[in-house]
């Protein structure tokens, strides 16, 4: 057996466990610790208040999950100030290996590896993923994550793309989400899908709405927003959180026709799982197959939530184990 540290940092956490990889590949995580990155000044003091916790020792394999491309010299966070230098790490973090992969390239690794007890069906036919072909992978949190995978489940081997595809231009489908994108425009030259569908989003959207209504509100951060939403206590923050789950599916969609997702779409992170009732009785499913004359393809492809608690860590576990340990 071989015990790792796992890492998922993203926009707003960073998370910490202790993953344990048996001989035949099967993956244990321990309790996970979460840490603010806005808590701490960089990356090595969030490692150290985490090495801390556990005692003052850590194993020195790692396999960390990174909320933005990792490629080059240094590796900058798309949605917090940390940077990591990969030529660093073995002194820093005292790494005898490591892997480094994009955040949502870990949440596919966890998918082809999660049972299917671990998804929730959300739209399209109740049934497993296909065996063989593409699986598109997309999750809003801080940002929106995206890559995809190609698997082959009867020889058991599958492959795993990273993308930056939360990056694509935002496309409104209707009069109020050209409201929306005439809002961002203001601030935003090029409007990226991910600043309406995202954690963040949804203060956007909520004030669109508002100014479309006349109503003057006041400034909240989008914590604020969400809560009254998903419980339905203020009918303007749930016509926001509905008008979300509308942008979600379209951008589903998308994704699925530009990566050939045919074999399936999992929508992952907390924020999908905070939802979730919600996603099944909005729009999102409508929304996902409008595509003209590809709405009975659309119509073909199971659309599942991975409900894993922590598929970022775990993938990158599985990511370190294909890497080292193959």
């Amino acid at each position: 057996m071989t015990d790792i540290v796992a890492v998922d940092i993203g926009g707003t956490h960073a998370r910490f466990a202790i993953a344990t990889i048996a001989a035949d590949g099967t993956i244990q995580l321990g309790e996970p610790e979460t840490l603010h990155t806005e808590d701490h000044a960089s990356f090595q003091t969030a490692w150290e208040a985490f090495r801390e916790r556990m005692g003052g020792t850590l194993p020195s394999d790692v396999a960390m999950a990174i909320a933005g491309p990792v490629g080059g010299e240094v590796i900058r966070f798309t949605n917090n100030p940390w940077i990591i230098r990969p030529a660093q790490i073995e002194a820093k973090l005292g790494a005898t290996r490591y892997t480094l992969v994009n955040d949502f390239e870990a949440v596919a690794h966890a998918v082809a590896r999660a049972d299917a007890s671990e998804f929730l069906h959300l739209a399209g036919p109740d049934e497993p993923f296909a065996p063989k072909g593409t699986i598109s992978v997309l999750g809003p949190g801080t940002g929106l994550g995206v890559a995809h995978l190609w698997r082959d489940a009867e020889a058991g081997t599958y492959h795993v793309q990273a993308t930056e595809g939360g990056h694509a231009d935002f496309a409104p489908l209707d009069t109020i989400e050209d409201a929306i994108l005439s809002r961002l425009r203001r601030r935003h030259t090029r409007v990226s899908v991910e600043r309406v569908v995202s954690g963040p989003a949804i203060v956007d959207i909520y004030e669109t709405l508002a100014a479309l209504e006349g109503r003057a509100v006041p400034s909240e951060d989008d914590v604020a927003i969400w809560t009254r939403g998903i419980e339905g206590s203020d009918s303007l923050a749930a016509a926001a959180v509905d008008r979300f789950c509308l942008a979600l599916g379209a951008t589903a969609g998308d994704v699925a026709l530009t990566q050939g997702g045919f074999a399936g779409v999992v929508i992952a992170g907390g924020l999908g799982y905070r939802i979730r009732e919600i996603l099944l009785t909005s729009g999102f499913a409508e929304r996902f197959r409008a595509k003209g004359r590809f709405a009975g393809l659309m119509a073909s492809i199971p659309v599942k939530l991975i409900v894993h608690p922590q598929p970022g860590l775990y993938g990158a576990a599985a990511a370190f184990a294909r890497q080292h340990l193959a």
